[in-house]
């Protein structure tokens, strides 16, 4: 089988993605992972792409277009995959349309997690992470908070709030994420592969919804 998670920042799709590699055998494609590595290992897309990914904006098409299809063109191309942040754009699912046509890969549904801002902000503004790179532990004052109140239970760093989970780059982050979907989703509908799932529910309800809906039991 072969999907796309579609959701805003917060929305759990990694969450979900990891669950449906495990029930179905996929290859998880993170288009965010491999970005972050091209960043890492200091190519010329990294250069690119680290400032923006800073401000909390996106990479342009053209470039994580290439990433992909040097993917999905090379020898250990996936077959059975689910992608999780790619395509953000119509442009993107038309040059993911026609590159998965010339592999003949066809997607089985588009799954689209739907949540309110104001709970992303919450969520993701929640998080503190431990600067310690040899340790990275994360946490949510709201759902998961540590023992101690800003202090790392793994190794007693003091936590800190990343500047991706500010409120102000949660919501330019949204900002960007809703100028695109919105023409991205009706792109996929005309092709009735969108399944529309809240994401506000408990993360073992929302897994037992995709599966109901990809499933077509919904």
């Amino acid at each position: 089988m072969r999907f796309v998670l579609v959701g805003p920042p917060g929305s759990g799709k990694g969450t979900q993605a990891e669950r449906l590699v495990s029930e179905f055998g996929l290859s998880y494609i993170g288009t965010g992972v491999l970005l972050r590595d091209a960043i890492a290992r200091g190519t010329d897309t990294g250069k690119h792409v680290e400032p923006l990914l800073k401000q909390g904006l996106l990479a342009p098409d053209p470039l994580v277009n290439g990433v992909v299809a040097e993917l999905f063109s090379g020898p250990g191309r996936p077959m059975c995959f689910v992608m999780d942040g790619y395509p953000r754009t119509r442009s993107q699912a038309v040059a993911f349309d026609s590159l998965l046509h010339q592999q003949r890969l066809p997607l089985d549904a588009v799954i689209n997690l739907t949540i309110p801002d104001d709970e992303v902000v919450k969520r993701i503004g929640g998080r503190r992470c431990c600067p310690n790179p040899r340790c990275g532990a994360c946490y949510n004052i709201n759902h998961l908070p540590p023992a101690t109140e800003g202090t790392c239970d793994r190794c007693g760093t003091a936590l800190i709030l990343r500047d991706d989970d500010k409120e102000e780059t949660i919501r330019r982050r949204l900002e960007e994420f809703h100028k695109n979907t919105d023409s991205l989703l009706s792109h996929y509908r005309s092709q009735k592969l969108v399944r529309d799932v809240s994401a506000t529910d408990p993360v073992d309800v929302i897994f037992d919804n995709i599966i109901a809906a990809v499933r077509g039991n919904r």
